[in-house]
């Protein structure tokens, strides 16, 4: 369904089009000065460039068509041509009972690849931006419409495979994995755990960087693993299937799903053919012992390096898997659009790989794009660690935010009769809406600096806050259904009504606006200022107390449509609502 901003678009440019001009010139925003006015159409300064005529003669030709509707308390002109247009509060009650919602999906599908955890590491907190914005688009895709495939997209292919297997070997661990003759069967249970892994994995890390010999010994063992080697495939499932045990916890913490759970090994198949597709094709071409695409253009200010998709020793890269990757989302999905939500500092290797793709023709319709982000930082500026100077694991973040929410909720006096289950689960619910809230808040390319203490808190632009607002009305509501009190249809009586009202019919624009820039913070903004509202409303307003039974029903009503809106965009942001605090 259209928008606010679309509705009123299409008014305007039917009044240009009346004109003789471009219906497209017609396009109606939200107010940057919402003291002035509530909308604004700035097409007449576009027109006058087109037509070679005064602005403003044009402005005042529109205004006057648009005077006709009776819709529009208030049409003038400011400036050099800028239109300021008020609805009516009849206008704006009958909107607000009609429904509306986004349909920018419509007959769309996105394939969105986020979170992409690296087996055999536990996630760390430079995974939780990844988590939190992919999975708020792809839950804002769905609203809006689109049919939307996710997937985490596991780091279970590289050299780090290669590194794992050698040195298990090396230590002895497993030995009927190594026996070149063997072809299987294999044990069924994991000769090694995730706490084993996490030891293991930068101790060959570190090994292979100390000594080539050691290096070269893990590389043969990449190959080997890619060839097939019976062995080497086994145990690497086992480091599989260990991993994804560990990361689905912290994922689940977060109320992050997936549709897919794919890996860079899912496409393995296809990485054979795809090479003999380019090279027959001549795409690619041979560098320094290493096959490669070029993609450097005319165009470019700095060198852009090929994309290498083998290496001199026989191993691919993450290049090829990613190549590879769109190849086969193309044949199973035929997505519209597919939206990598990796942090900024990857861009060249994405403009690589696309641009390959490009080349190659391989997206088939898809729009490829890299959804970047900053870091996420300590109060020093540098990316967030523990005191002791290491990488944080996620899942103690998620541990600390529920102990800060629990000192916070007994700071506020919340829940302190209620049970200790449920003071658990709200303690997580709020500690989980600081964490998002956080993070969201921010426009996604900045860096921000993380302070549990202050997102913590139930007062200010938190995640708490709005938690607490939407408790709030839901208290209202409650008591008012137990009093047998009717709700009905919000009506304008007051500047408080009004504002509140108008940023409720704006919900849909929103979305479509947050869709478009990929910007999970105008959620934020839009559901903190709707709280804001609706304080001032409260504020100024009897609600339960209201004598008359009209009024009383009609304010309840207001509620109402502000819990729902307010649910819904938390919803968005992956943040849930306790039923009480």
């Amino acid at each position: 369904m259209t928008s606010i901003a679309g509705e009123l678009s299409r008014i305007a440019g039917e009044a240009f089009a009346g004109e003789g001009l471009d219906a497209g010139l017609g396009l109606v925003t939200l107010s940057d000065r919402p003291d002035l006015c509530q909308f604004q159409c700035n097409g007449a300064l576009a027109a006058a460039k087109q037509a070679k005529a005064n602005p403003r003669a044009i402005a005042e030709k529109i205004a006057a068509r648009l005077k006709a509707d009776a819709r529009f308390a208030k049409i003038e002109i400011a400036g050099p041509g800028f239109i300021n247009l008020d609805l009516t509060d009849a206008a704006l009650g009958e909107l607000l009972g009609q429904p509306r919602a986004p349909d920018t999906g419509k007959d769309k599908t996105l394939v969105i690849d986020f979170g992409g955890p690296n087996i055999a590491k536990p996630m760390a907190v430079h995974h939780l931006r990844s988590s939190i914005i992919g999975d708020c688009l792809q839950r804002l895709y769905r609203a809006n419409g689109w049919k939307v495939i996710s997937d985490v997209h596991l780091g279970d292919w590289g050299l780090q495979m290669g590194q794992l297997l050698s040195e298990v070997e090396l230590r002895g661990l497993a030995p009927v994995y190594f026996d070149a003759a063997s072809t299987g069967p294999y044990p069924d249970t994991s000769p090694v755990t995730m706490e084993d892994l996490e030891e293991i994995y930068p101790a060959a890390s570190a090994a292979c960087k100390a000594d080539p010999a050691r290096l070269e010994k893990a590389r043969r063992a990449t190959v080997e693993l890619q060839d097939g080697r019976p062995g080497y495939r086994a145990l690497w499932k086992h480091f599989v299937a260990v991993t994804e045990a560990g990361v689905s916890r912290e994922f689940a913490s977060l109320g992050v799903k997936f549709d897919l759970w794919n890996g860079e090994s899912s496409v393995h198949d296809l990485i054979g053919p795809m090479l003999d597709d380019l090279k027959a094709r001549g795409l690619s071409e041979t560098s320094e012992g290493a096959l490669v695409v070029p993609v450097a253009e005319e165009v470019d200010k700095k060198p852009m390096p090929p994309l290498i998709l083998v290496k001199s020793e026989g191993g691919v890269l993450y290049g090829t898997t990613d190549l590879a990757t769109i190849i086969e989302r193309v044949r199973d999905y035929d997505p519209d659009l597919i939206l990598y939500v990796v942090d900024h500092r990857q861009h060249q290797h994405f403009e690589q790989v696309f641009r390959a793709a490009h080349k190659a023709k391989l997206g088939g319709k898809a729009h490829l794009e890299h959804v970047g982000y900053g870091t996420m930082n300590g109060a020093d500026g540098k990316p967030f660690k523990t005191r002791a100077g290491g990488a944080m694991k996620l899942y103690d973040l998620i541990a600390m935010a529920k102990v800060e929410s629990n000192s916070r909720l007994a700071e506020a006096g919340l829940g302190a009769d209620y049970s200790a289950e449920e003071k658990d689960r709200i303690a997580a619910q709020v500690g989980i809406a600081a964490i998002k809230f956080a993070d969201l808040s921010n426009h996604r390319t900045t860096d921000y600096v993380f302070d549990l203490e202050r997102f913590s808190k139930f007062e200010g632009k938190t995640g708490p806050y709005l938690q607490y607002a939407a408790v709030r009305i839901q208290s209202i509501l409650r008591k008012a259904k137990d009093q047998g009190f009717e709700t009905g249809a919000p009506a304008i009586h007051s500047p408080e009504e009004r504002a509140l009202i108008l940023q409720l019919l704006l919900e849909a624009d929103v979305m479509a606006a947050a869709e478009d820039k990929r910007a999970p913070n105008m959620l934020c903004d839009y559901a903190f200022e709707l709280a804001q509202r609706f304080s001032r409303f409260y504020s100024a307003h009897h609600i339960m107390s209201e004598t008359d039974t009209d009024l009383r029903a009609a304010r309840l009503g207001l509620c109402a449509r502000t819990l729902g809106a307010l649910t819904r965009i938390l919803g968005l942001l992956g943040i849930e609502v306790p039923e009480r605090m």
